[in-house]
């Protein structure tokens, strides 16, 4: 069963395990399966470092999942402590005891993951036989090393090819494989080919939702030994399926497993909807600009919150146009969501007459970012007086070269869009209005703009999004150098201008609100540079 567990809360977790447990056995079901560190949820990170956690994890497995046991075989995945080290293990049930034990393997530590930070390695890979059939258990990573798949291999032991050649008939692998745009297709072919290369079935069972940046699709898999796709489970949804493992049925090929942008529409409404749920808000505030990026964040929230539970707030200026003020109240009339609208323009002359008592005004940048902070404030003080959590609109392409205001429209507790290229917004918009409009077609139309003085466009800043995204994409996900970049046809000083913007908004990121993931390369945790520092190279 793919299901979303909290991290931390054993107990809870283990309840609801306990509860598909109970309706596998009314099916009739040998064995059911949960997916890595299900009872602790994925990733726990320093909580792995509180005895009280762990000894929680010990009590619930020996007083709880253990006698469960009696009548169907139990697999999960569990921090177990041994001695001094600690060990990500894929832990087999039955009989009302431990049947059978695999660690971890490969740990990774890269991009988002640190695992050897906290776990030891296993040493020994050994199938273990139930019910006649010898099973090869492995935990997420094990499974991602098939030299003849990637060409080459990141690390020295292939776990699965250890177990086939120690008798494992079936290959179960117990995971929790964050989702990025392209996963889930990739995942589905190297799993196909794990099973076709070793002529055995492949259970593969993930964990779903959305644990603070990252967000986990589910979508598990079963494969039988040609390679064929006999079970998919629901995207970015629990799901508990049932298959019959010695005679599974004709599949379909891996390249049947989409992949679109809607995918990446359902992993930003579960991201919303878990870290709201697991961090106790329930209603969210979010400035309507009448633009681009703010639009598609508030039928974001809807979606994942409900109308009911949204408001939106425009905040016009004497540089905002009326055409945008009316795109955000018509955009807030199509969700069915809150609207308020507060102009900033007395509290601006104020901070003007305040900051400039003996001179005219500088419109310079310093009184474009007031703007931005009065905004900030306005969100904020909605959130504190009426309890809303505001949801900072910012896009990947801004954040990643600046073009955004600290303590202003960087303010909230979740940044929706910090890891989707503006180009993709407009993908996002697109699917949005696929039948119908809820987004204003104008809002898709109108050149990008802050509002922040007179007639001004993104452009007259940056670069246009179609030749500043695919620049950021190299140097960001991909991690091309500037002479990589400019041999794809840019011109060099260009490249070298944007790859300075963004080295130089390091600070400004990691002051940021926590970003949901949906590349292979957000800013965040996985992505660890430092703030000082000048190339030398």
């Amino acid at each position: 069963m793919q299901f979303n567990p909290t991290v931390g809360d054993v107990i809870g977790n283990a309840g609801r395990i306990l509860e598909a447990v109970d309706k596998a056995v009314e099916i009739g079901a040998d064995l059911v399966i949960f997916p890595e560190l299900s009872l602790v949820g994925y990733p726990p990170r320093d909580l792995l470092w509180r005895p009280e956690l762990l000894r929680a994890v010990e009590k619930v497995l020996k007083e709880e999942i253990a006698p469960a046991s009696r009548k169907i075989g139990i697999l999960l995945g569990a921090p177990v402590q041994d001695g001094d080290r600690l060990y990500n293990a894929s832990l087999l049930f039955h009989g009302g005891e431990l049947y059978g034990r695999q660690d971890k393997t490969l740990l990774p530590s890269y991009d988002v993951f640190d695992e050897t930070r906290y776990f030891k390695s296993a040493e020994a890979r050994q199938p273990v036989v139930f019910r006649g059939v010898a099973l090869g258990l492995t935990v997420c990573e094990d499974i991602w090393n098939d030299k003849d798949y990637w060409n080459r291999r990141f690390y020295e032991v292939d776990p699965i090819e250890e177990l086939v050649a120690r008798g494992a008939e079936v290959l179960f692998n117990i995971s929790a494989s964050p989702y990025h745009y392209g996963k889930r297709r990739l995942r589905a072919d190297m799993l196909a080919h794990t099973a076709r290369k070793y002529g055995c079935p492949v259970v593969y069972v993930n964990q779903v939702g959305g644990n603070d940046e990252l967000i986990f699709d589910g979508s598990s898999l079963v494969f039988n030994s040609q390679g064929e796709l006999v079970w998919e489970g629901r995207a970015f949804a629990e799901d508990f399926g049932v298959v019959d493992i010695a005679s599974p049925p004709a599949g379909k090929e891996p390249t049947q497993v989409k992949d679109d942008i809607s995918y990446v529409h359902a992993a930003l409404v579960l991201g919303i909807r878990d870290y709201f749920r697991k961090t106790g808000f329930r209603r969210a505030v979010v400035g309507l600009s009448g633009g681009i990026d703010s639009s598609v964040v508030a039928v974001l929230a809807a979606d994942a919150l409900g109308p009911e539970n949204v408001l939106g707030v425009g905040m016009p200026s004497r540089y905002s146009s009326p055409s945008s003020l009316r795109d955000a109240e018509a955009l807030a009339h199509n969700l069915g969501i809150g609207w308020r609208a507060i102009s900033i323009d007395k509290i601006f002359t104020a901070y003007l007459e305040t900051l400039n008592p003996s001179r005219e005004p500088l419109m310079d940048v310093a009184e474009e970012n007031i703007q931005a902070r009065i905004r900030g404030n306005i969100l904020m003080f909605i959130s504190n007086r009426e309890g809303f959590l505001p949801l900072s609109t910012g896009n990947k392409s801004e954040l990643a070269v600046g073009y955004c205001t600290l303590y202003g429209d960087m303010s909230g507790g979740l940044a929706v869009l910090a890891d989707v290229p503006k180009m993709m917004v407009y993908e996002l918009a697109r699917y949005i209005n696929r039948d119908r409009e809820i987004i204003p077609a104008s809002v898709l139309v109108k050149p990008p703009s802050a509002e922040l003085r007179p007639d001004q466009r993104d452009e007259d800043t940056l670069a246009p999004y179609r030749l500043l995204d695919p620049i950021l994409r190299a140097y960001i996900e991909d991690n091309l150098s500037a002479e990589e970049i400019t041999a794809q046809g840019f011109e060099r000083g260009f490249v070298h201008d944007i790859i300075r913007q963004v080295d130089r908004a390091e600070f400004k990121r990691r002051q940021a609100a926590p970003g949901l993931r949906v590349t292979t390369k957000a800013f965040g945790m996985g992505r660890r540079l430092p703030i000082a520092w000048r190339p030398g190279w």
